[in-house]
């Protein structure tokens, strides 16, 4: 199972960060739409939100530093969640700049909202699952021994 959920994770964070990283002025713009952070920052984050998918996500794939990983993971999908959830409680009329573009949607264009928010909840679920548990099979931390105490921490005395 963590497995898949680590591959799952990953995947979509490159290929989140992969669409993005082509036209990093859409991700800029994606970030500014929120309104959640000041100019500066909105724009910092916007330069360095793909890269730092992108490298989650490879670490993720290969099972390296798994946990870490799928800490920052869930972290990263826990703020997309807050973010998207702020947007529509102020009544923002956006796109959420997930997989590319992003920014104030145009006539006739309806938010996708709450599909957004479970399916980037769904993600948290896996990043949680993945830092909590062993990082599984194909994973480079099992092969440098870098997988921690695998031990199933409940029962053990």
């Amino acid at each position: 199972m963590t497995t898949v959920a680590r591959l799952v994770l990953g995947v979509v964070l490159i290929a989140a960060g992969a669409l993005k990283i082509g036209n990093l002025s859409d991700s800029v713009v994606a970030v500014k739409a929120y309104q959640l952070l000041p100019e500066s920052i909105a724009v910092m984050v916007g330069y360095i939100l793909p890269m730092l998918e992108i490298v989650v996500g490879v670490l993720l794939v290969v099972g390296l530093l798994t946990r870490v990983a799928a800490v920052i993971a869930g972290v990263l999908m826990f703020a997309f969640v807050f973010g998207i959830a702020w947007a529509w409680a102020n009544g923002l009329r956006i796109d959420c700049g997930c997989f590319g573009g992003g920014g104030r949607l145009g006539e006739g264009e309806e938010p996708t909202y709450l599909l957004d928010i479970l399916r980037d909840f769904g993600l948290v679920l896996l990043g949680a699952w993945t830092a909590r548990f062993p990082p599984g099979r194909f994973a480079l931390d099992g092969a440098l021994g870098l997988e921690g105490d695998t031990t199933d921490v409940e029962g053990d005395d």
